[in-house]
């Protein structure tokens, strides 16, 4: 379902594909409040736009619940020049996630959050454990990286994307977690099984009781089936448009 479609029962939207990116994007701002991922004015996630050449960014000094289409920061993915000029941007942010959307011209979205479950769970040496069908998806799909402080790009770039190689989401020790994308859609729905899979987690532990494990046997079969399920669809697509219908109807003013 497009944006186009969704966005009807409210009023037109122009046929734009920076709009409707811009739209997508705040939505997952939104949404990702609304699921307490971040309540802070840091943390990020960027967005490829239509051209290649710049990308959409959450200006320093807003919070994810006043994330807008219209007040996100466009920046050039070489120079650095930003619309509007005055924008001011996090460097840490700015420089890790410019630096990846460089390195990586397939990637079109980076969701970058300190989840409070996240830190918990990246802050254990044995790290996420897959406790659950859900957690079966995450089979394969994330790697860790060490805590380096402030990510300065030309250092910590190049090796978070080696850590990361092929997979989708990334565990920062002692830090938080990153999810990347081809899309909005990718990144997010990702991110949310990660999240997912670490709240779960933390909850299992504090119980104090011993964890019965899921055997390597039912996590490759689970995920084998979810791949098979996932191969003629795009990744994150159903679940994100539900997202995105419930981000229109609940913030209405996302678009201004």
């Amino acid at each position: 379902m497009s944006v186009t479609s969704i966005r009807s029962v409210h009023g037109e939207l122009r046929d734009d594909a920076e709009q409707k990116l811009r739209i997508e994007l705040a939505a997952a701002f939104r949404t990702a409040y609304d699921y307490g991922w971040n309540r802070e004015i840091f943390n990020h996630i960027t967005a490829r736009t239509p051209d290649g050449a710049h990308f959409l960014m959450n200006p320093l000094g807003l919070g994810w619940n006043e994330i807008t289409a219209a007040n996100l920061a466009k920046v050039n993915l070489e120079t650095g020049e930003r619309q509007p000029r005055e924008a001011a941007l996090a460097p840490a942010g700015y420089n890790f996630h410019s630096g990846i959307l460089r390195a990586r011209p397939d990637v079109n979205c980076v969701l970058h959050v300190h989840a409070p479950a996240s830190v918990v769970i990246s802050s254990l040496e044995e790290g996420l454990m897959i406790l659950d069908q859900a957690g079966c998806m995450l089979h394969e799909e994330f790697a860790y990286h060490g805590f380096e402080g402030f990510v300065t790009e030309a250092e910590e770039v190049p090796r978070m994307l080696e850590d990361i190689g092929t997979r989708r989401a990334l565990i920062m020790y002692n830090h938080g977690l990153l999810t990347i994308g081809s899309s909005v859609a990718e990144a997010f729905v990702w991110m949310r099984r990660l999240v997912s899979a670490c709240e779960l987690q933390e909850r299992v532990m504090a119980t104090g009781g011993r964890i019965h494990p899921v055997s390597q046997e039912a996590i490759e079969t689970t995920r084998g089936e979810f791949l098979r399920r996932e191969k003629n669809r795009p990744s994150g697509g159903a679940e994100w448009a539900y997202h995105l219908r419930q981000a229109l109807r609940n913030h209405p003013d996302l678009e201004g």
